[in-house]
């Protein structure tokens, strides 16, 4: 939990409607596998399509609409180097929402135990 949820109240109700829509469109842009690999990859480093196109195996106009969609929704961003755009995500939480998703996925796969918390800390 961050700081400002506490501040905000979020963990004893529904936070605000916008902000539900707004967490409501974010899952829905990485209900996508292959968006689910891109904003993985531009959280480790910046790319440009071709680099990012050839780390993923795909098709070069997939990976181009794929961005084009996560920079609408506000999950990455692209600065111009020479004649390439390089993309990045924006922000830390993208990174740290998939690490969780991955995590939880590995675990229903290899069926391994849920970690319990312990003397009051979590553990991960």
């Amino acid at each position: 939990m961050y700081a400002h949820d506490k501040r905000r109240g979020w963990e004893e109700s529904t936070p605000p409607a916008e902000i539900v829509d707004a967490a409501a469109t974010l899952l829905r842009m990485l209900a996508d596998p292959t968006r689910m690999q891109i904003l993985w990859l531009l959280s480790l480093r910046d790319y440009d399509v071709a680099s990012l196109t050839e780390e993923l195996g795909g098709a070069r106009p997939a990976v181009s609409q794929h961005l084009a969609k996560l920079k609408l929704a506000g999950l990455v961003h692209s600065r111009k180097s020479g004649q390439h755009s390089l993309y990045s995500v924006r922000g830390v939480h993208i990174r740290q929402l998939l690490a969780e998703v991955f995590s939880t996925a590995d675990h229903h796969i290899n069926n391994l135990p849920d970690h319990q918390a312990q003397s009051g800390t979590e553990q991960t």
